[in-house]
């Protein structure tokens, strides 16, 4: 079943402007809060148990609660830069309720004592900045934004930055160097982006799911939001299902809620005739699970860290049997050495190796000693870089070389894919 808390409305077209969104209670809460004190609205966000909803999981309010207690001017940031394959929540949170987006981040940059925030919204995403820019325009003329906010004394200023295509710039630290004109490369840290971040000054980086979800917990209160979900993982989340489903799409659901129903039931199951072979339960750079795994996993932080795969952004891609593993393969390889951005040597050279090496199996120019070799890399890309996209190429081909290596040893001895005939061969006709 799906809960929609933050989804409630999205069927409305009215609910993209501004008085659409006040008809259904918009910027109610934000008048709530600014009565509050900042430091009750970051208890009540950390009592909530929000984690970060763009991938990493950590706890919304502890993260906000690393500010140093000083007077430097100290930034908001919304991560808008959805490039995780398989991702595509933030896009349709951004172009069906913007307001929802702004009221979150005016009432979070009201507890962390923030003037100015920023949307850093992927370069390739056109239209959800146009509703965006427009939505901050109606705010500013409605006082919602700007001086004297709501008559509380509170200024807050709002832009809406567009990336330039950057896989890379999803990473806080290199979203942050790309806000001020640098090379978008991520940096090492300490020092956090919480004590040194835009400009050298306290700034915190928050998902588009995240700061949405602050106005919820509000209007409600922690102890109701947490009756969604489960105790360590709870709320609801946006999903993104993809691939050999009947109904893809964006579906809310429980924290905790089963794999097999949001394939099942949200999904419409699989394709006429066609059986479930593996899911990658949370954007590609997640380890995939085998039909059986996927079967037993819940989609919540916990389940799927014990299974060895991880929540990340909640893109859940449906791979069913039709599929070849080392084509899919071949595809993730060619997107995270394109996206390398070149810093780390690991991950410079280890993306390309890897993408050689698939490519050089689907190209029928295999050995057997190269699915080792494939291991064998990967392995030393793991944890030796500033940031995860060398891991985030290397645990694919771990779990795919592990989980599906049969087809890995046929392509090598026959040339051509287990499932299907060559993927060149095809190509080429």
């Amino acid at each position: 079943m799906e809960t929609k808390l933050l989804t409630e409305f999205y069927h409305l077209d009215e609910f993209r402007f501004l008085d659409g969104y006040k008809k259904h209670g918009g910027y109610v809460n934000l008048a709530k809060a600014l009565k509050m004190q900042p430091q009750a609205i970051i208890d009540e966000v950390k009592n909530s148990g929000l984690r970060g909803r763009g991938g990493a999981g950590f706890s919304t309010g502890m993260k906000w609660s690393f500010l140093p207690k000083n007077n430097e001017p100290r930034y908001l940031v919304c991560n808008a830069d959805e490039g995780e394959p398989g991702t595509f929540k933030d896009r349709l949170m951004m172009e069906r309720a913007p307001h929802q987006l702004i009221e979150g981040m005016i009432i979070s940059a009201f507890a962390v004592g923030s003037k100015k925030s920023y949307i850093y919204v992927r370069g390739e995403y056109y239209y959800p900045v146009e509703v965006l820019e427009q939505a901050v325009q109606e705010a500013y003329k409605a006082g919602l934004l700007g001086k004297n906010i709501l008559g509380s004394g509170f200024d807050h200023d709002m832009d809406v930055y567009r990336g330039a295509g950057a896989y890379i710039c999803g990473e806080e630290t290199g979203l942050i160097s790309s806000l001020e004109g640098q090379k978008g490369q991520p940096k090492l840290k300490p020092p956090f982006p919480a004590v040194k971040g835009y400009l050298q000054k306290p700034t915190i980086v928050n998902n588009v799911e995240t700061l949405a979800a602050v106005k919820y917990i509000i209007r409600d209160g922690a102890a109701a939001y947490k009756k969604f979900g489960t105790e360590k993982s709870p709320g609801t989340k946006l999903f993104s299902l993809s691939g050999n489903v009947r109904k893809p799409g964006n579906y809310e659901v429980n924290l905790g809620y089963s794999l097999n129903d949001l394939i099942n039931n949200e999904g419409g199951g699989m394709k006429p005739g066609r059986k479930l072979k593996a899911v990658i339960p949370g954007g590609s750079s997640a380890p995939v699970l085998t039909a059986e795994e996927a079967m037993k996993a819940t989609l919540d932080y916990e389940c799927l860290a014990q299974m060895g795969t991880m929540l990340g952004s909640g893109a859940v891609i449906v791979i069913d049997d039709s599929q070849c593993m080392v084509d899919m393969l071949g595809v993730l390889m060619h997107f995270y050495h394109h996206e390398s951005c070149g810093q780390c040597t690991p991950c410079r050279e280890g993306t390309g190796w890897l993408n050689k090496i698939v490519h050089s199996i689907l190209e029928g120019k295999g050995r057997l000693q190269d699915i080792d070799l494939l291991v064998k890399v990967a392995d030393n890309m793991k944890g030796r870089t500033i940031c995860a996209l060398s891991d985030a190429a290397a645990l694919p081909v771990l779990s795919f070389v592990t989980k599906f290596r049969d087809e890995f040893e046929f392509y090598v001895r026959e040339g051509r894919s287990k499932v299907r005939g060559s993927f060149y061969a095809q190509m080429h006709h």
